[in-house]
């Protein structure tokens, strides 16, 4: 199994923000995880274009943007010219899911949805045909440091089953630790989302090689 790990750069030390993107690099871990959120969609407010723009030229690592706001189809110009890889909106958004995919396909830039814990796997039905990527949030979207949910386990193993045949990854974000990843693993993800917990770690590449086993 080729495990992705992605370092959610919510729980980075923002001061030091510099030494945080090296320190991921030599640590192995293989995609930067970039949360925004307006404080409407969420209730917290987290990161905008000009950090992006700043963290898109020094590294050269995969760019993840999940964008955790009202309106995601007013903003995937900006997002997409300011160095995202792959854009991930929530199907509980304002937005229409079909029109916020064809505007990020302009751009030449994978597309992802996200899943709220309470939304069944079932609403993914209709966009199968169009997305690259299913974010699964193991958590309520908005803060760091929450504990995996397990209940979510089981909708985890639903989606594998519902795209088989179809090049769609999956991807699961909340709670992720040494403890929790064999779970999330066995059910059927591809990449998993850390935050908290590895940036915790005094030895960031063993605790990027412990999740990928």
């Amino acid at each position: 199994m080729n495990t992705k790990i992605a370092a959610s750069l919510l729980s980075a030390d923002i001061l030091h923000l510099g030494n945080e993107l090296e320190r991921i690099r030599t640590a192995g871990v293989d995609w930067l995880h970039y949360d925004v959120m307006d404080g409407w969609f969420v209730p917290n407010m987290a990161f905008g274009l000009p950090e992006l723009q700043a963290i898109a030229k020094q590294t050269d690592l995969f760019i993840d943007v999940h964008l955790m706001i009202q309106n995601p189809q007013l903003y995937i110009h900006n997002f997409a010219k300011s160095g995202a890889d792959l854009i991930t909106f929530h199907l509980e958004s304002l937005s229409d899911p079909f029109t916020v995919v064809q505007t990020i396909r302009e751009y030449n830039k994978k597309a992802g949805i996200a899943l709220k814990p309470r939304t069944p796997a079932k609403a993914l039905l209709p966009f199968l045909d169009e997305i690259d990527l299913i974010l699964v949030m193991t958590v309520e979207p908005g803060f760091g440091g929450q504990r995996y949910m397990h209940e979510m386990t089981a909708k985890i193993s639903e989606i594998r089953n519902m795209i088989q045949g179809r090049d769609i990854k999956i991807e699961i974000d909340g709670g992720i630790e040494s403890a929790t990843a064999p779970e999330a693993l066995a059910a059927g993800a591809d990449i998993l989302v850390s935050g908290s917990w590895l940036f915790r770690q005094k030895d960031m590449k063993q605790a990027v090689d412990s999740l990928r086993k």
